[in-house]
């Protein structure tokens, strides 16, 4: 029987390993050389790479250059996945647009928990006039004279949209009291007014979906280190990260009280383990999928229900991550 055949591979940019790796998928940080490899061993080079047609050929030349496999295999298994749940949101935007509901969804968590990444896997295939991604800066002079959920109100969604929150006002919750940004005054009656705030959208048919992204201080710790060495990412550190590990136990203060105050029967917050970026990213899509009966989920190709090891609801005896 023959061998089946491998398109060549394209040269690009980037040392020979990351290439093989970024054929595969993106590996945000995560090891896909043997641990074990010299590192003064000849790395793999892109004329190699190209010259590979077949499986066993590819296997054979990963073995070589000791690339990790299984990890690699790992890799494609999300891919494969990601692709597949990507397609069943494309079917769950047109059937919003088909209906007119209003989706938001907060994602919200400590610094580098991965919100911006599982935003992005959400958004990439989704028709971009339906959807908003809201990040907004610092209040101007102007908004901070203004009812705190005033410049939040603006963004939320129209009929037929998603809106993806890249944090919420939940900023008021947890990093501007820990950051000294409001006073214990406008941290007290935020507290007071946001279940109210959501209760009202809820009577209004918005579908809120809140996610907590939960990682531990060391796969924090170490996702800081891995931003400063990389250049393209550089730009994710901020002030506020510079001092997140110092006033870890702050957040974690602040966050439970949030939790505590904040988690109703209308409006829960969802927990996502996030300390594997890629099993976070497809549970939360799996989450969002499982909340609607759009138009086309019986004929999905993909488990839709969510890992509970993944996602859950809070409740005040759940093992804590964060």
């Amino acid at each position: 029987m023959p061998k089946s055949k491998v398109q060549p591979i394209r040269p690009q940019s980037g040392d020979p390993e990351e290439v093989l790796a970024g054929i595969v998928a993106e590996q945000d940080g995560e090891r896909v050389l043997d641990e074990t490899r010299d590192p003064q061993e000849q790395p793999l080079t892109h004329e190699e790479l190209s010259k590979v047609t077949s499986r066993d050929g590819l296997i054979e030349l990963l073995r070589r250059r000791k690339v990790n496999l299984r990890k690699v295999v790992s890799v494609l298994q999300y891919e494969e996945e990601l692709a597949l749940l990507q397609v069943e949101l494309v079917k769950l935007q047109r059937w919003i647009q088909s209906t007119g509901d209003r989706i938001a969804i907060l994602f919200e968590g400590r610094d580098a928990a991965g919100k911006g990444g599982t935003i992005r896997r959400f958004t990439e295939h989704l028709n971009p006039r339906s959807l908003r991604v809201v990040a907004l800066p610092k209040p101007t002079v102007e908004e901070q004279g203004q009812w705190y959920f005033q410049r939040y109100s603006r963004q939320l969604p129209n009929p037929g949209e998603i809106v993806f929150f890249d944090r919420s006002w939940y900023n008021r919750a947890v990093v501007e009291p820990v950051n000294g940004f409001c006073t214990d005054a406008q941290y007290e009656t935020f507290i007071r007014q946001v279940p109210e705030f959501e209760h009202m959208l809820y009577e209004d048919g918005l579908k809120l979906i809140k996610f907590w992204f939960s990682i531990s201080k060391g796969e924090q710790q170490r996702r800081f280190d891995s931003r400063r060495k990389n250049p393209l990412k550089q730009w994710k550190l901020s002030p506020v990260d510079n001092k997140a590990q110092d006033l870890w136990d702050d957040y974690t203060r602040y966050k439970e009280e949030m939790f505590a105050k904040t988690h109703t029967s209308f409006s829960p917050w969802i927990i996502v383990k996030a300390n594997s970026k890629k099993r976070a990213r497809l549970a939360a899509i799996r989450y969002v999928l499982s909340q609607f009966n759009y138009e086309g989920k019986s004929s999905a190709n993909v488990q839709l229900t969510a890992d509970p090891n993944v996602v859950a609801r809070f409740h005040r005896r759940i093992k804590k991550l964060d």
